[in-house]
């Protein structure tokens, strides 16, 4: 990769000034992990800027967003946000968009672009849409069936988060495994937060068991609920940190026991200190292109059971405890082993601080950068 890396840097460095805008469309709402993502990246690309890295030498990258973002100035010193065209959300990305990037190369980062224009290197994170419907209303998974295959078909080159989530683009959406790079994620941006001195569940008497992601259906959190039932007496109470959208979760949403605590959205802050005080952190999605919450969870030193899932297993190897996500007590076992065993809990610490730190943001924006640099000539 190297190589393959300093190629590249030097045909840039031999060819005139490149343009690349970046849809900035996630500027505008809460951050899920796929914001996250997109945030996370460009502020890395921004970095490789600052530091006149070879691999953007002669590349100009700006960022572009809708007039509703709120943004009058971009959040990085090296990527200037414009704020142009008409309409938010979808709207504006199908229609406004395609103008606005006026025939530069567009690079999307969060699962979607503008289904007529072609000079375009578009993220798509998995095909959940197609994999768990239920999760998501009617619309929404109508829209991603149409517009995930048509960008497969007219963008110059699709990446995503793993090799799992390569296959399942292949199969759901028909996109050619050629056409597909991949990239990793990294839980490093929570290293930079400042725990808060005092989160929700700070100074409660029972330890927590903690959960993160949005309450819709595949993220199975009712899993969690069912397998402490099976621990009479159990030793630890329920965390659920994350919100909810009807517009795209639907009305079904997963619904969670009274004794469950859930805190909604919360600031990186608190979310800092929660993972950190957490007896340990619990993943038991059914379905995940990447799974970025276990990542922050081992960068910062809790201890992670996480679902048996291809995506969850690529990333976090054997760093964390698994169980089966249709299993409450293989979840009740594991969780009884991890709070009840502090020598257990202190390995699973290391091993998940050894393995997030493999995973960094630069690493991602080089590896995309190797992706999109072709497609600019």
């Amino acid at each position: 990769m190297r190589a393959a890396h300093e190629t590249g840097a030097l045909r840039m460095t031999s060819s005139a000034t490149r343009r690349l805008v970046i849809n900035g469309r996630f500027l505008g709402r809460p951050a899920t992990g796929v914001d996250r993502f997109a945030f996370e990246t460009v502020r890395a690309i921004d970095a490789l800027l600052s530091a006149e890295d070879r691999i953007v030498a002669g590349l100009k990258v700006e960022l572009v967003a809708p007039a509703h973002a709120g943004r009058s100035h971009s959040p990085f010193a090296h990527i200037p946000l414009r704020t142009a065209g008409h309409g938010r959300g979808t709207c504006w990305e199908q229609l406004s968009l395609p103008f606005v990037a006026n025939g530069s190369l567009l690079l999307n980062l969060c699962n979607s672009g503008p289904i007529v224009y072609r000079r375009q290197v578009t993220v798509l994170h998995d095909a959940a849409p197609v994999r768990v419907p239920q999760s998501y209303s009617r619309a929404f998974s109508a829209w991603y069936r149409c517009m995930a295959p048509t960008i497969g078909r007219v963008a110059r080159r699709i990446v995503t988060v793993s090799e799992f989530a390569r296959t399942e683009l292949c199969e759901a959406y028909g996109i050619q495994a050629s056409k597909i790079g991949v990239v990793s994620e990294s839980g490093e941006h929570m290293l930079r937060v400042q725990a808060a001195r005092n989160h929700p569940c700070r100074g409660q008497k029972r330890p927590y068991v903690l959960a993160v992601g949005s309450r819709n259906q595949h993220k199975n959190f009712r899993l969690v609920a069912e397998a402490a039932r099976l621990m009479v007496g159990a030793p630890f109470d329920i965390v659920v940190v994350g919100g909810s959208d009807p517009r795209v979760y639907g009305e079904e949403q997963d619904a969670l026991p009274s004794f469950v605590r859930h805190l909604g959205y919360v600031s990186d802050a608190d979310l800092g200190a929660l993972y950190r005080d957490a007896a340990c952190f619990v993943f038991p999605s059914r379905y995940e292109g990447f799974g970025l919450p276990p990542v922050e969870a081992m960068a910062l030193g809790c201890p992670v059971v996480a679902s048996r899932l291809p995506s969850t297993v690529e990333v976090c190897g054997d760093a964390v405890l698994y169980f089966s996500p249709d299993d409450p007590r293989e979840l009740a076992e594991v969780l009884h082993r991890v709070t009840s065993d502090s020598a257990l809990r202190e390995r699973m610490r290391k091993n998940g601080y050894a393995r997030s730190a493999q995973l960094t943001w630069r690493a991602t924006a080089v590896r995309l950068l190797e992706e999109v640099l072709p497609w600019l000539n």
